[in-house]
């Protein structure tokens, strides 16, 4: 190999079926090798390659699901139009390690005549539960499903989707899949300070600028708080008057909440979440960041991030 040369990445192996899943993460165990999952819906990006550089610690084996799931679409969401590129996928995953990619189609993880869902309630109720009816039961019924199939030591999620992990805590520990260590790494931004997310594809110039108004939003709580302001609703007000004042934002919600329960938060202690939604021209987004005076944002419990 010639010094301008790159050195080749072997592939990870691509399977389809839940008894090919099965068998390698067999393999993998009888290597002595621990195994970490991390479930996405491909369109990767920085956000997900984060997640699987964490997955990879303390030389975990890396598994990625590669899985657009229908069931947590609404008929008027973007499932036709989601951003599929499985070769990309996979290219990127392999710069990062993955050693598995499980990418099923729709009929091995929903078999004809599947009749058996997964309906969480508590955290899954508010917000984007609200917004999104039946959105969590489809994000429940296919985690339990790869957590089922793979049984990793290890999944990983990103705490840009804080509902999501909120939900998916609970429902492991009611159904005590709670040997799985679930891990969260934290949100990725892009330099002027947008969450990363695959529906940001969908912005064109005016709208990708517009968009910035979520972390905006968040900054004005912080900068509030920060001011000694304790009250949790005015602090929501403050996120919200900055959504509102953007012309191209359609916001949803500015809402301080319990990080596990997702109820509206009492006070400004170690676990109070500010969730941000707005819709930017075509896109749908959402964002999240930690209230707290004491710890100045910090998060509060080993591997999980803001």
């Amino acid at each position: 190999m010639t010094a301008t040369q790159t050195p080749t990445i072997a592939p990870p192996r691509t399977v389809r079926t839940v008894a090919d899943l099965r068998e390698c993460v067999a393999a993998l165990r009888a290597a002595g090798r621990r195994v970490s999952l991390v479930p996405t819906m491909g369109a990767l990006h920085e956000g997900h390659l984060s997640l699987l550089r964490l997955a990879a610690e303390d030389d975990h084996a890396v598994v990625m699901s590669l899985f657009v799931n229908p069931a947590q679409f609404a008929p008027t969401e973007d499932l036709a139009a989601y951003p599929r590129d499985e070769a990309r996928d996979v290219e990127l995953a392999a710069a990062e390690g993955a050693e598995l990619v499980f990418a099923p189609d729709v009929r091995e993880v929903y078999p004809e005549g599947f009749a058996t869902t997964v309906s969480v309630g508590g955290p899954a109720l508010t917000l984007e539960g609200a917004a999104r009816p039946h959105h969590f039961e489809g994000v429940a019924t296919v985690v339990a499903k790869l957590l089922v199939a793979a049984r990793p030591d290890r999944v990983v999620f990103g705490q840009k989707d804080a509902q999501q992990v909120a939900v998916i805590r609970r429902m492991v520990r009611d159904l005590h899949l709670d040997d799985i260590d679930l891990a969260i790494g934290p949100i990725v931004r892009e330099p002027d300070g947008l969450a990363m997310s695959s529906r940001n594809a969908y912005l064109g110039p005016d709208d990708r600028a517009a968009a910035t108004v979520l972390r905006r939003s968040l900054d004005a709580a912080v900068a509030a708080v920060a001011g000694g302001e304790r009250d949790p609703r005015a602090v929501e007000r403050i996120a919200l008057d900055v959504l509102t004042a953007e012309t191209r934002c359609t916001p949803e919600y500015a809402s301080v909440v319990d990080r596990d329960t997702f109820s509206p938060a009492a006070n400004l202690d170690g676990s109070a979440l500010l969730c941000v939604a707005g819709r930017v021209g075509p896109a749908r987004l959402i964002d999240n960041l930690y209230m707290s005076p004491r710890r100045r944002n910090a998060c509060p419990r080993a591997h999980d991030g803001c």
